[in-house]
């Protein structure tokens, strides 16, 4: 089995190495880290909404530097810090995912950084095995 990481070494908010890769691929999986409305190293501030479609796209980045896309997603972890926030949040995340909806854990978390979402995935294709 062969693994290749996608992003390792980077740096976030204030430049700070990021001690993980962006996606591990092994196997025909990608598994995705945890992303937030981030934007050139800082987090974009904005309202659930917002914050939700900056994060959403900067998975679909991920996903489509790695050569998946969000119908090869099989499952999604999502982190809200107000759970006030939930419905607006799956609004948004419908735009998205509304056709090919994968598995989804979904809780409130405070977050280790002053954003309101996270969102982590995992995808598959046999063609990448």
């Amino acid at each position: 089995m062969t693994i290749k990481r996608i992003g390792a070494g980077e740096k976030g908010a204030g430049g700070q190495p990021l001690p993980f890769a962006r996606a591990v691929q092994a196997n025909g999986w990608l598994y995705v880290s945890g992303q937030v409305p981030m934007e050139n190293g800082e987090i974009v501030r904005g309202s659930i909404v917002d914050e939700t479609r900056r994060t959403i796209e900067n998975v679909i980045k991920i996903l489509d530097e790695a050569g998946y896309g969000l119908e090869d997603v099989v499952r999604v972890g999502v982190w809200l810090d107000d759970p006030r926030d939930f419905w607006s949040f799956n609004g948004v995340y419908a735009e998205y995912f509304g056709a090919n909806p994968p598995a989804r854990a979904c809780v409130q978390s405070r977050m280790m950084v002053d954003c309101k979402v996270e969102i982590d995935c995992v995808a598959f294709r046999a063609d990448k095995m």
